[in-house]
């Protein structure tokens, strides 16, 4: 990966992160919400990118930015994995199980929900910042540094 895809492949995680809090704060306001992001922090767009061998995002970042970077990711999944549980895990559930209406989210865990978004929030928060440092880091890196 070279300079210029690193660098789009940072904004395209912090879009990836600001658009799923979009999709969380519709799901607690009683929006539909399709796609949900994984729970897997390996398996969802920006984890692919993370751990992908070809980004060489390790050996660019070095060892105190990228695991910096990988473990606010790894926090964020921990935290989003209960809003998930609330609202998504259910999704699959057959056309019965929808039709009765078992899938509905009560005002409980609605509320429950709305406590654990806003410690989403300030890890998201986190998690940006931190990738707002490593898209500096990767600008003031020489080119030939990547490949």
């Amino acid at each position: 990966m070279d300079k210029t895809q690193t660098l789009q492949a940072i904004e395209n995680a912090r879009n990836a992160h600001i658009a799923q809090m979009d999709k969380l704060t519709a799901a607690i306001n009683g929006e539909k919400v399709d796609d949900p992001t994984s729970v897997s922090q390996r398996k969802c767009a920006f984890g692919k990118w993370l751990y992908a061998d070809e980004s060489d995002l390790k050996f660019v970042l070095g060892s105190l930015f990228y695991n910096n970077l990988e473990s606010m990711h790894a926090k964020w999944h921990n935290e989003y994995s209960k809003l998930f549980d609330i609202f998504f895990k259910d999704q699959k559930k057959g056309f019965f199980s929808k039709l009765i209406g078992s899938s509905k989210v009560s005002d409980m865990e609605i509320d429950k929900a709305r406590l654990y978004f806003s410690e989403l929030e300030i890890t998201t928060s986190e998690l940006l910042k931190i990738l707002a440092s490593c898209e500096r880091k990767v600008t003031a890196t020489n080119e030939g540094k990547f490949h």
